[in-house]
């Protein structure tokens, strides 16, 4: 099983949730970026910007590097990994318990039909 706290695998599900934190990391995961470019094609208020941000580095899917007056983001992959073995250790354990009600249910197609017949005395 995948070696992280559940609050931990929590926020990185929270984070992983909306579509703007998920277009950040989109644009993170080819390189280094402002917060000002990673505003840039969103329709929001920097402030949102830097909520949405915060989520990001409390799932520890972000590091912001302050240098001066501008801020750098970075990804940060190590999260997306523990969560892409969560969901592959399930993925697994189900399809392992699908196969063998499929061949549960497949095993039972096949059996004759039991008629039940009542004696009448």
């Amino acid at each position: 099983m995948v070696n992280s706290s559940p609050a931990q695998l929590d926020r990185v599900f929270h984070a992983l949730s909306d579509p703007t934190r998920r277009a950040m990391l989109a644009r993170l995961s080819k390189g280094e970026a402002t917060v000002s470019t990673l505003a840039a094609p969103f329709k929001t208020s920097l402030p949102a910007i830097s909520k949405h941000l915060r989520v990001l580095e409390d799932a520890g899917l972000v590091k912001r590097d302050v240098r001066g007056r501008e801020h750098h983001c970075s990804l940060e992959p190590r999260p997306l990994k523990t969560a892409a073995e969560w969901i592959e250790y399930h993925q697994r354990f189900w399809d392992t318990r699908l196969d063998v009600l499929e061949d549960l249910l497949t095993s039972e197609a096949s059996r004759p039909k039991r008629t039940n017949k009542r004696s009448t005395s």
